[in-house]
């Protein structure tokens, strides 16, 4: 098996040059690491379409569809507002795996279509649930912020008791 080489374009070779890594770069590339993708993606392909053999438009792979739902939702963009921030950000676009000068990103209906999908088959909730639960047995939590505000944080342990009742002797600092 050959492996082939894509040369980097111009825009890739400017980026992997900058001295700052912003926060975005550092948290995606956190959740590259930490997420369980192989995971999350074997619970949504049985349900995304399979056009092979079919005529028309290939689909977006499942991978890079559950990649571009999860920086919408960790961001907080609208579908527009995903699509337009794959185009602004290398960082986003590096962790989608998209070039532009070979490929377009997929469109805000595209994204529309995928969301409308995971909810019809109840897999919005399955899909956070999974990734907090990978993340909380390594002890962190994702919350939701601004554009520049997503972050990976150490989650403080419980206050609760068995009973799932605040524990009096138990503080939070």
């Amino acid at each position: 098996m050959s492996v082939t080489r894509v040369q980097k374009t111009f825009s890739e070779l400017e980026y992997t040059g900058k001295k700052k890594q912003t926060r975005r770069d550092r948290f995606l590339a956190d959740l590259e690491q930490l997420v369980p993708w192989a995971h999350l993606e074997a619970q949504v392909a049985p349900f995304y379409s399979n056009t092979a053999g079919k005529r028309g438009r290939p689909a977006i792979g499942v991978s890079r569809m559950l990649r571009m739902y999860v920086v919408q939702q960790c961001f907080g963009f609208s579908d527009e507002g995903c699509e337009d921030a794959v185009y602004d950000s290398q960082a986003i676009r590096g962790f989608m795996g998209i070039d532009l000068g070979r490929e377009s990103a997929p469109d805000a209906t595209t994204l529309l279509r995928f969301r409308r999908l995971l909810e019809a088959n109840q897999l919005t909730r399955l899909l956070f649930e999974t990734i907090n639960q990978h993340l909380a047995s390594r002890g962190l939590l994702l919350k939701e912020g601004t554009i520049v505000d997503a972050t990976l944080i150490a989650a403080p342990p419980s206050v609760k008791n068995r009973e799932g009742k605040r524990d009096p002797e138990m503080h939070q600092a």
